[in-house]
């Protein structure tokens, strides 16, 4: 009896993949926190003998060096990858066997030029495909992470792997994807399907449904920005990550947390925005644990910059420790717990930051500054009369771009204006956040 077994990085939009006869497992595109995986194989009384990538991840730190150094399993790589660490290569056409597992390898470029699949062929058993960035639910992997020169080339090869797949795969193949569950590594986002066959991709997917030009033009058409650092993922896993150090970061006490601010690094504060409105270290960021905690934090920290996180409690911190070693930033300056009053010195007050709704806005009388913080595909679709728009992610370097006077933060959910709002509360602004559903009324 086959399992295979999701274990979802919801906050990263990734699944990775413990596949199981029973006695032994293969694990697929495991992340950075392979206690995780570990965990799961000792429940399930199993021994991991293989683990495989599909790809050199964009989005991730892979966690595949550590979980095959933890259990002594193979690292299976596509052999063309130039890493820099002990591996299994393999190539198109290659059959791995673990217990009653096979897998066979099937080449399938367009999200990088040396992506792979793996075809689960076990007798008696409904066969499987993982694709990792390759064919998603609905999507694709998007063609442009490796840089403009090459998007064309890829989003053709993206184009004939899905056709491939299609054509050599039974109708009933389930299809275990890696992205493509919000990961900015897919092209577009199908949220609200978790699973499918190639029978089903066949009729619903664009780049099995849609002809080859039509299908590159309306893909490259519909990309948007992706996170900043994914510049700095490929390099990393190519390397061979470490496991992450997951121990508690040293503890901060006020001085320190003044010291640090004043030195300009960052000083997180993860309680949601209306625990940071209520209250909170004058100059501290607001990036909550609820909602998209590591992709905003590193898309727009500069790369290298300390990192100090406040919160609630020790379970907080470690949560937010968990998510940014996944992203490569391993190891936070400092940390402290409990709130505002604890984290401020002696004489020092809190700061607060007004939440509104967009009806709250619809009613003022006096001149304020109106700025959107979505992206620019999500401002092209609609956007507010009079607003001014500039992408949280290019906040940082266009805080001199946002007029005078009393700024108004909005963005879909909350979120990402509430971040923005901590940005320029720091930077001295006089600010409110719009805590509400876009488009107005929508919530």
């Amino acid at each position: 009896m086959i399992e295979i077994i999701a274990v979802g990085t919801p906050s990263l939009g990734d699944r990775s993949y413990l596949v199981t006869d029973g006695e032994v497992a293969f694990v697929v595109d495991p992340q950075r926190d392979v206690d995780r995986m570990l965990r799961l194989a000792e429940r399930r009384g199993v021994d991991i003998r293989g683990v495989f990538e599909t790809h050199v991840h964009n989005d991730y730190v892979t966690g595949g060096p550590a979980l095959a150094a933890a259990t002594g399993a193979d690292y299976h790589v596509n052999a063309a990858d130039p890493v820099a660490f002990r591996h299994c290569p393999i190539q198109d056409g290659d059959v791995i066997e673990a217990g009653d597992v096979c897998l066979r390898v099937l080449a399938t470029p367009g999200h990088t030029f040396t992506h792979l699949s793996y075809a689960l062929e076990v007798p008696g058993r409904t066969p499987a495909v993982f694709t990792g960035g390759s064919l998603l639910y609905g999507s694709t992997g998007r063609p442009d992470l490796l840089g403009p020169e090459y998007t064309d080339t890829l989003v053709r090869a993206q184009y004939a792997s899905a056709h491939r797949l299609a054509r050599e795969l039974p109708p009933e193949t389930e299809v275990y994807p890696t992205h493509g569950f919000g990961s900015f590594c897919s092209s577009a986002q199908s949220e609200e399907v978790t699973e499918s066959t190639i029978g089903r991709e066949s009729k619903t997917n664009p780049a099995l449904t849609r002809g080859e030009e039509e299908y590159a033009e309306a893909l490259l058409a519909g990309l948007d920005a992706y996170p900043a650092y994914y510049a700095h993922m490929a390099a990393l896993n190519l390397a061979g990550p470490d496991a992450p150090d997951l121990s508690p970061p040293h503890r901060a006490g006020a001085a320190e947390l003044r010291r640090r601010l004043r030195d300009g690094e960052w000083v997180v504060d993860l309680r949601s925005r209306t625990a940071f409105a209520a209250g909170h270290l004058p100059g501290t960021l607001n990036f909550g644990l609820d909602g998209g905690f590591a992709v905003h934090l590193g898309w727009l920290i500069p790369w290298g910059t300390p990192v100090t996180l406040l919160g609630a409690t020790p379970e907080d911190v470690a949560e937010a420790q968990r998510e940014l070693a996944r992203i490569g930033v391993d190891r936070p300056a400092a940390a402290a717990t409990g709130g505002p009053a604890d984290w401020a010195g002696d004489g020092e007050k809190p700061a607060s930051l007004p939440l509104a709704t967009f009806a709250d806005l619809s009613a003022v009388r006096r001149p304020v500054v109106v700025l959107d913080v979505r992206r620019h595909a999500e401002w092209r679709e609609s956007h507010l009369p009079g607003a001014v728009n500039i992408p949280l992610h290019e906040l940082p370097a266009r805080l001199d771009e946002v007029p005078p006077g009393e700024v108004w933060t909005h963005c879909a959910t909350g979120y990402r204006a509430a971040v923005a709002a901590s940005l320029l509360a720091a930077a001295g602004r006089d600010v409110v956040a719009v805590d509400d559903t876009y488009p107005p009324g929508t919530g």
